[in-house]
């Protein structure tokens, strides 16, 4: 597990920087030590934005001789050895130094807000090229390399154990000699060489450092306020009097801590956030916000004393109002100025932004909306003309004009129509029309045929057009014999008996296309269409009329069809028709397009193997397990329902001596 949450810092280093924190992370620090000491500065940058970031907090003891103790706290247990990989990382990418960290102690530390993980590493790094002299030592013999990481492990050993024995508050004057006596090994510089010179005494008045930094407080060991800036005593006017302590106005909100000084010197490299304490205040401001403060913690060793040099933490110009302060309170060195300024132009691009969201998730919402519409548009159109019409309609194209060698068209009427309309209110007629071509519409999708129009009662569809296909005269043909059992279900105002239509049938070749602009339909010419029509026309009631062509087309197709014998046609003279009474291969709920249900099945399997059976019993399932068979052997049981069947064998079907009584 170690390993991988050490491989997963390394990769999470990469990602941040894929993720667009390059340039911050690289302007952190000159150096690894810089680097490290300003992570949680940048971790109260991001909580800016990220409200929710709960983020480890950072430590570091230096050495001048190129090494450091690196300490690290968390809320979360159990996630330290990410920090290797991570560190590990940064070195190497950043700064061109290898380093090595070992774990001195690992502890839980109980703080303010509850216990964290306090974890020590031990940081040594050495350069590049400081490794590449030093490998021609590899050569050395396997005893010599033992005997090496011996010497290493004990000196590990003794530094660690010295390690927990020293306190790390840097008010005791001894602490860096200890710490100096304590790292033992390795090489390389943690530090810049570059030395800074300072005066022999400060050229600065009291009131002019007061004022030059308004928001400063200096505090003793004992947290005895000694000074405070003007614009801090504005505002919190209990720091003139020089006499109070510094914990009973303020409260630490970051790092997490209890407010004394040997956490405020352990904690001496991490921005403190201080937070005015409400009760302290004058009665006519504790209505509005607790002043936050956010600024570093300095010791001084000379005086004994921690100067803490903040500004007020503030994101917006709304703050700034809430709080009843002005940039002018705010230094003009104080870059806290051009946050609030910065933050607050960044504030109303979020705010653009999310309005944006918004008119992108409503245009979401509507292009949804919008392609419902369209589909029902799309249905509706395709419901009218063939898709590949409609399509080049759509697209602005005329329809060009097609010719089919072969289709079948069928047409249909109701029987005695008009004297029905004559005897009936109009909503009667509709209603009757309305349930007739919703059972065949539903025909149509089961037969795939082609509903062209309907004038009337007249109902005309066509196979093999606008899809040619080679079994458009059986799909007529299945969906007329359809027509007729649908017509059975739909009632007579009149007589309130069911009404009879007439069908005609006839196969041949049309001519096809739409005409007009405005309205446009898909249309059929030809003499096929005429003579379809005198089918239909010369048809009986409750009768399938088949010219002599579709006739042919059906011929040995699997069909029962009957000789009507030579009649005058119309128009056409003499013809020799025929009559369409059945399909031999398709059953009533096939050509309805039923689906068939699994009950159905085992009522006609039970069916089947009772029409095999001699004799029949009905028994109860308790007569049967209970031995009510007697000696009857070889009888077998059909389940049916709610009670049994037993047959008795031939042989034994006389001796009712063997059976149940009943």
């Amino acid at each position: 597990m170690e390993a991988i949450l050490r491989l997963f810092g390394e990769y999470f280093f990469k990602f941040c920087k894929m993720s667009g924190y390059d340039r911050m992370l690289r302007t952190l620090g000159g150096n690894l030590t810089e680097f490290i000491e300003n992570l949680d500065a940048l971790h109260s940058y991001l909580a800016l934005s990220y409200q929710e970031m709960n983020a480890p907090s950072f430590r570091v003891e230096r050495e001048a001789d190129g090494r450091m103790l690196l300490h690290y706290y968390s809320d979360r247990s159990g996630l330290c050895h990410i920090v290797p990989g991570i560190i590990e990382a940064v070195a190497k990418d950043f700064f061109d130094i290898d380093v090595t960290m070992d774990i001195l102690s690992m502890n839980k530390e109980e703080e303010r807000t509850g216990k964290k993980e306090h974890v020590v590493f031990l940081v040594v790094q050495k350069s590049h090229s400081q490794m590449g002299r030093a490998k021609p030592n590899r050569l050395k013999g396997n005893q010599d390399i033992q005997r090496d990481q011996e010497a290493l492990e004990a000196a590990f050993l003794r530094m660690k154990e010295k390690y927990l024995s020293v306190s790390v508050c840097p008010v005791k004057k001894s602490h860096w000699e200890v710490v100096r006596s304590i790292v033992m090994f390795g090489k390389g510089h943690l530090v810049n060489t570059f030395v800074p010179v300072y005066p022999e005494r400060l050229w600065i008045e009291q009131k002019t450092f007061c004022n030059a930094f308004p928001f400063h407080i200096v505090f003793d060991e004992s947290l005895r306020v000694k000074q405070a800036g003007v614009n801090i005593q504005k505002y919190v006017p209990g720091l003139q009097n020089q006499k109070i302590r510094l914990d009973e106005y303020f409260s630490i909100i970051h790092p997490q801590v209890t407010f004394d000084i040997f956490s405020i010197c352990k904690f001496i490299n991490s921005q403190f956030v201080l937070k005015v304490r409400r009760e302290r205040m004058p009665e006519a401001w504790k209505s509005q916000p607790a002043l936050k403060l956010r600024g570093q913690m300095i010791w001084m060793e000379s005086a004994r004393c921690v100067i803490y040099l903040c500004s007020p933490k503030l994101r917006s110009l709304r703050e700034l109002e809430a709080h009843r302060m002005h940039l002018s309170d705010i230094a003009p060195h104080d870059t806290t100025r051009d946050l609030i300024l910065l933050n607050q132009q960044r504030l109303a691009e979020i705010e653009l932004s999310n309005q944006l969201e918004r008119k992108k998730e409503e245009l979401r919402v509507l292009s949804q909306h919008l392609a419902i519409e369209k589909k029902k548009t799309e249905t509706l159109l395709y419901a009218m003309l063939p898709e590949h019409v409609a399509n080049q309609l759509k697209e602005g194209k005329k329809v060009a004009a097609g010719e089919f060698k072969t289709c079948t068209i069928l047409f249909s009427d109701v029987v005695t129509f008009t004297n029905i309309c004559a005897a009936c209110q109009p909503i009667q007629i509709v209603t009757m029309l309305n349930s007739m071509y919703s059972k065949f519409d539903r025909l149509t999708s089961v037969h795939e045929v082609y509903k062209v129009e309907t004038i009337g009662d007249a109902y005309m569809v066509v196979g093999g057009v606008p899809v040619p296909t080679g079994s458009h005269a059986q799909r007529v043909a299945n969906f007329a014999l359809g027509m007729r059992i649908s017509a059975k279900e739909v009632m007579n105002p009149v007589t309130g008996e069911p009404i009879q239509i007439r069908v005609g049938i006839h196969t041949g070749p049309v001519l096809a296309g739409v005409v007009g602009d405005k309205m446009p339909r898909y249309c059929l010419f030809g003499d096929t269409v005429n003579t379809a029509s005198r089918m239909e026309s010369h048809g009986l009631p409750n009768k399938v009329h088949l010219s002599p062509t579709a006739y042919r087309a059906l011929e040995n197709e699997g069909f029962e069809i009957v000789e009507r014998g030579e009649i005058e046609v119309k128009g056409k003279g003499k013809m020799t028709t025929y009559f369409l009474i059945r399909n031999l291969h398709a059953s009533e709920d096939e050509i309805m397009g039923r689906p068939h249900s699994r009950l159905d099945r085992k009522g006609e399997q039970k069916r089947e193997a009772a029409s095999q059976c001699r004799i029949f019993f009905p028994l109860t399932t308790s007569d049967v397990f209970s031995g009510a068979l007697g000696h009857a052997g070889s009888a077998w049981v059909i389940p049916l329902h709610d009670f049994l069947w037993v047959e008795a064998p031939k042989d034994q079907s006389n001796q009712d001596e063997h059976l149940h009584p009943g």
